[in-house]
């Protein structure tokens, strides 16, 4: 098990879940459910993490097996999944199961990298809102099979700013291949650069004043070429619009 140094472990449970629509009268009252964690279950590393706005419960199951369920009550924020520490820039992995939001929610690969320290989401379905309307946009790339649109959001407060980087599949699914490579790729060609360590990599399932379930088995299933030949073409899926300064909606 990896274990967090301060600076990423207060990022990670304080700028944690990427639903960034504002709730009005936003009272949270805790709610019963299962307590935020992190640590190894049957090989995969884990994270789960819920502000107490919602009942929601996580489950780890066999292997990359894991299964999430909340009800919206007072409010909610809350993200849950398996995957890999430390995460990879070649990893292709693979993940089929049940998603099943009702409201604004998630499912993503998730991932944080240090030096410097940006968090990112590969987000493969969503519900009610589509998280690239809040994104400064960064272009497309076309990989697994469908468009993504790629994007930043910069998100800061009175005690810490984070750096965010999306790329939101148009074609919704729940099951495929993600060739993580190719993402993170595109978007050093966009000028996207990610820090250079990675800390944590999982699928998960992430929930913001809604309701729903998941049940989802990840699994690895090889690695990338990081050849030139390889970043050439993903560099002609690439229409990179020039960075500007976003200051996005308040979590």
């Amino acid at each position: 098990m990896v274990v967090f140094n301060s600076l990423l472990s207060v990022a990670v449970f304080s700028v944690l879940g990427a639903l960034a629509v504002p709730h009005v009268g936003t009272n949270l009252t805790t709610r019963a459910g299962t307590p935020s964690s992190k640590g190894i279950h049957d090989g995969f590393f884990y994270s789960w993490w819920t502000d107490g706005g919602a009942t929601a419960t996580y489950t780890n199951e066999p292997k990359g097996q894991f299964s999430v369920t909340w009800e919206y009550g007072s409010g909610g924020n809350l993200l849950g999944g398996k995957g890999w520490s430390p995460g990879s820039h070649t990893r292709v992995m693979s993940y089929t199961g049940t998603y099943q939001p009702s409201g604004n929610s998630y499912l993503a690969v998730w991932g944080w990298t240090r030096d410097p320290v940006i968090e990112y989401y590969i987000i493969e379905s969503f519900g009610s809102y589509n998280p690239s309307s809040f994104l400064m946009k960064k272009g497309t790339v076309t990989a697994d099979g469908s468009v993504y649109d790629m994007g930043v959001y910069f998100r800061s407060n009175e005690v810490s700013s984070s750096t965010q980087f999306y790329s939101v599949r148009r074609n919704k699914r729940t099951k495929g291949t993600v060739d993580l490579g190719a993402h993170f790729r595109a978007w050093e060609a966009a000028g996207m650069r990610l820090g250079a360590s990675h800390d944590f990599q999982i699928l998960v399932c992430e929930g913001y004043f809604s309701s729903g379930s998941c049940n989802m088995t990840v699994s690895e299933v090889g690695s990338t070429d990081t050849a030139a030949t390889t970043l050439e073409a993903n560099r002609d899926a690439v229409d990179p619009i020039p960075a500007a300064n976003l200051e996005g909606p308040a979590r």
